[in-house]
């Protein structure tokens, strides 16, 4: 999962037990954070405005099932791309979308009476929210385990144009951000969940994301030191 060699001192090479449970752990905590961003209501990431937008449009089907959805054609536009390095192995990234696709709808329900009139406490509650997605998404790099379809689709767009990641991944969430608007506009008369805190989501997890890097390397070496002081 890690797309940087300077990543490579974050991954965890325990036991895969140990592993799973970091990366599903992760799941469930930026879920959580999914789901209070959502509460925030001052805006949320491309790909969560596009789900949500979606559950306006057509109610019956849950966030964490339009999640799902989008997470399957990602996968099918990722062997479209690059069909002679897609595998059976490739489905296996369905496993974890699943999963976030129902941890997704089971926080959305426990948030469900999260109402809020401050905007200064939605600011305060989007904060949290995006560290609780980038502490997750710090996890589940830590657990190096399997790519989310989505990431595959990116990571497989990197291998066959030669682009860096950064600047595929930028491309891509502007894109959904573009048919999230076009959805809103054709179907509702105007974009949905598209505001500042859309900006703000896209700003704090990444400088969130590089605290929490810091910080595990920070404290590291003093943890593995003490590990190695002979008793």
């Amino acid at each position: 999962m890690a797309h940087h060699p300077k990543e490579a001192d974050i991954v965890d090479t325990g036991s895969l037990p140990r592993r799973w449970t970091i990366y599903i752990l992760g799941i469930y905590i930026l879920t959580l954070g999914v789901s209070l961003a959502i509460r925030a209501g001052i805006g949320i990431s491309p790909q969560s405005s596009l789900t949500r937008t979606m559950t306006l449009v057509h109610p019956p089907l849950s966030q964490g099932t339009y999640n799902f959805i989008l997470e399957l054609f990602m996968l099918l536009l990722t062997y479209l791309a690059l069909p002679k390095d897609f595998g059976l192995k490739s489905f296996a990234s369905l496993v974890p979308a699943f999963v976030l696709a129902a941890f997704l709808d089971l926080n959305l329900l426990v948030t469900k009476g999260l109402v809020l009139h401050d905007y200064s406490v939605k600011l305060c509650l989007l904060a949290f929210a995006d560290a609780l997605i980038a502490l997750g998404l710090f996890l589940m790099i830590r657990a190096n385990l399997v790519l989310m379809p989505i990431d595959m689709f990116v990571d497989t767009l990197c291998r066959r144009l030669g682009y860096k990641w950064g600047n595929i991944k930028s491309t891509f969430d502007c894109t959904l951000l573009l048919i999230s608007a076009s959805i809103g506009y054709l179907f509702l008369g105007e974009p949905k969940f598209i505001r500042e805190g859309t900006i703000l989501n896209a700003i704090l997890i990444g400088q969130y994301i590089k605290l929490y890097f810091f910080l595990f390397r920070r404290f590291r070496p003093a943890r593995v030191a003490r590990q190695e002081v002979p008793s």
